[in-house]
């Protein structure tokens, strides 16, 4: 069909949520709008979908939801016999209606769904299809964009986000399906009558506090150690669990930002509720000029991300996810070490575009270190590898650069309650020895030198963004630059030939990872580029590494790296 058609379809087809018919008539005549609604399906990519809310084939709304919960229950059909499946939602724009949907259509297709009563965590979500013992997992967030967005993430049996595998056969089972006439779904309210839906019970939730606390090493001295905490949910489902944790272990001065509190999918105060981001934090950011707190915490919408902020003289200081990442890392193994808890042999995951500081950590303290692709559900996919060996207590820390860190297995995501904990806990505890996480930070540096990471994202937006960002990997691939920034280029690796090659020999290796849309540059004195196409935004995004004796002589190769190299971008 073309677009006009589609879109006279929709007129008459989707009419069960009046928000759509409202959208479809304010476009009328408008050909452009038309079609940036209707020129493809959303992409149901490697994770689950994601998109802008509103009427469409590209848009996120009950009819798009459903055809993928419909392909997602026909592959647990084929796959499981009595499948289950777990349903979270975050405070997103219809996030609880398209939680409903997808657990109507999956009780429609005779698939048990246990969902929570109220939106929780995605690491709370991971937690429930591993403790409830189901087939799958659905959470229904977009994380940390902007609020017209929201997404659909899709689990397997194992917690994890779907394999590629089963992402590839979903996928193709999703393509099969007329959005209209193929999808079957029920009552919510019948189903549940039924039985056939039912809520997940507050011991599961007891049970993944458990887990979290059972995480912490040095929570004892926290009550003592006179911590004061600003911390911000963004408006998201990091508020009850993130503070519950908190008052378990003894933090009892926490300064919770009023106007960021409660659910608001309209994110009205941070329009980009990322916590990568300073504008994210700047609410935070005054009251800590009024508190005058150790720290702030802010965690992402779906709280599987936090980003923390520090006293720097008189102001406060961002934190990177590298350095928070690090600083965890050091810690763990420096107090694990020491209270004689580090388990023989441990491991610890970091995806490829993650700072290279933590080589030297692991070396440091004898810890096996695993490199894997973009994306947490490669650092779980490694923790259910140990588990399948009965090794699974080797596994003591994992985290991407992105701001997601997890130091057990009982999930198998990023998770910010957690990290939250394990923050406010090492940083109660430098602060029981007179030092500063400012201090931390630079005492590390010190000791393994300066490590600094940049991130830069640059959109392409619409049917024309996606070709030319396939165009730029295209030529990046085949004519790829051997200076950059200054410095040459002496290994370049691409992920989706799998290939590495040394540019002084010659030589070739095998990467022995899944294939991806990855290049990766190796420059003289340890620097580094790394590009790669978003999986959920029409981004494409660049990694920068720049080691140097100083923050200073840092800065400047990093600034460097980029001037040079975004000029391939434009």
């Amino acid at each position: 069909m073309t677009e006009t058609e589609l879109y006279k379809l929709w007129c008459d087809r989707a009419v069960d949520d009046p928000d759509l018919q409202t959208e479809l008539k304010s476009v009328k005549g408008d050909s452009e709008a038309v079609n940036d609604r209707f020129y493809r399906d959303l992409e149901f990519g490697t994770g689950g979908l994601r998109g802008v809310i509103g009427a469409g084939t590209n848009r996120m709304n009950i009819y798009t939801v459903r055809r993928a919960t419909q392909g997602f229950a026909n592959y647990l059909n084929q796959e499981f016999k009595a499948p289950s499946v777990a349903i979270s939602y975050d405070s997103r724009i219809k996030s609880d209606v398209f939680s409903k949907a997808a657990a109507e259509v999956l009780a429609a297709n005779g698939i048990k769904v246990h969902i929570y009563k109220e939106l929780m965590p995605t690491p709370m979500l991971s937690f429930a299809v591993r403790h409830l013992k189901c087939q799958g997992g659905i959470m229904v967030t977009a994380s940390h964009n902007p609020a017209k967005y929201n997404g659909y993430k899709v689990y397997g049996e194992d917690g994890c986000q779907i394999t590629l595998k089963a992402a590839e056969i979903i996928i193709g089972k999703i393509n099969s399906l007329d959005i209209f006439n193929d999808v079957k779904t029920s009552s919510f309210d019948e189903e549940l009558a039924k039985g056939n839906i039912s809520y997940i019970e507050d011991e599961t939730i007891e049970a993944f506090y458990q887990c979290v606390l059972n995480e912490g090493i040095n929570t004892k001295l926290c009550a003592d150690s006179g911590l004061k905490v600003v911390y911000t949910p963004l408006n998201g489902t990091g508020n009850k669990p993130v503070r519950e944790i908190l008052k378990r272990i003894g933090i009892s001065d926490v300064t919770v930002v009023k106007e960021q509190e409660n659910p608001d999918g309209n994110f009205t105060t941070c329009p980009y509720p990322n916590p990568e981001i300073r504008e994210a934090l700047e609410l935070g950011l005054r009251y800590c000029n009024e508190v005058k707190p150790d720290l702030l915490l802010a965690t992402d919408p779906d709280c599987d991300r936090v980003g923390i902020a520090v006293p720097d003289g008189d102001d406060y200081a961002l934190f990177t996810g590298n350095e928070v990442g690090a600083l965890l890392l050091e810690y763990i193994c420096d107090q694990r070490t020491k209270n004689g808890t580090m388990p023989k042999d441990p491991v610890a995951v970091k995806t490829i575009v993650t700072t290279d500081i933590v080589d030297h950590i692991a070396k440091e303290y004898g810890v096996e270190l695993i490199n894997v692709l973009t994306g947490f559900k490669f650092i779980g996919e490694q923790i259910g590898f140990l588990e399948a060996k009965g090794e699974e207590n080797r596994y003591i820390f994992g985290f991407e650069e992105s701001y997601g860190y997890l130091s057990g297995g009982y999930v198998r995501d990023k998770d910010a309650v957690d990290a939250s904990m394990l923050i406010c806990e090492m940083a109660a505890y430098y602060r029981t020895k007179g030092i500063t996480l400012l201090q931390a930070r630079e005492n590390m540096y010190k000791k393994y030198g300066v490590f600094l990471h940049t991130l830069h994202s640059f959109t392409f937006e619409g049917e024309s963004g996606m070709k030319k960002m396939s165009e730029i990997m295209t030529k990046l691939r085949s004519e790829h630059p051997t200076e950059i920034g200054g410095l040459k280029v002496v290994r370049f690796d691409d992920y989706q030939t799998s290939i590495s090659k040394d540019l002084a020999t010659g030589a070739q290796t095998e990467i022995t990872l899944p294939k991806s849309n990855v290049l990766a540059f190796f420059l003289e004195g340890g620097a580094k580029a790394v590009v790669r196409p978003s999986g959920t935004e029409p981004k494409i995004k660049t990694y920068f590494t720049a080691k140097a004796p100083t923050h200073d002589a840092a800065q400047a190769i990093a600034d460097n790296l980029f001037e040079d190299f975004s000029k391939n971008l434009s």
